[in-house]
């Protein structure tokens, strides 16, 4: 099976500058100062929205006892391998919640 992944590119200087600030898309709630503050690097809004699909999907498998939890685990390690892309200047995609996290426009 064929991946459709496209990289995206970034600017060099925008994620240099930004990367530091980018990592808190992936840390609960912390979505939000990236997405607020830093409006015009499009690093930055990237890992943003890709972080609040992320803790969307945190959020709502905390409600689902047992199963919910195991699946909270597996967020985690998402999470823990965005931070550490997003360090090397890189985003990775995640699988279907990049997607949706395209489409959103703010």
């Amino acid at each position: 099976m064929a991946e459709n992944k496209v990289e995206e590119k970034f600017d060099a200087k925008d994620v240099e500058e930004n990367k530091a600030i980018a990592c808190l898309s992936y840390i609960g709630i912390l979505f939000l100062i990236p997405l607020l503050a830093k409006k015009e690097s499009k690093f930055c809004q990237a890992n943003a929205k890709q972080g609040m699909a992320l803790f969307i999907c945190e959020v709502i498998l905390a409600i689902i006892p047992y199963l919910g939890w195991l699946a909270e685990l597996a967020l985690i390690v998402v999470a823990i391998i965005c931070i550490i892309n997003t360090l090397q200047g890189k985003l990775w995609q995640i699988p279907g919640l990049y997607n949706l996290s395209k489409k959103w426009n703010f």
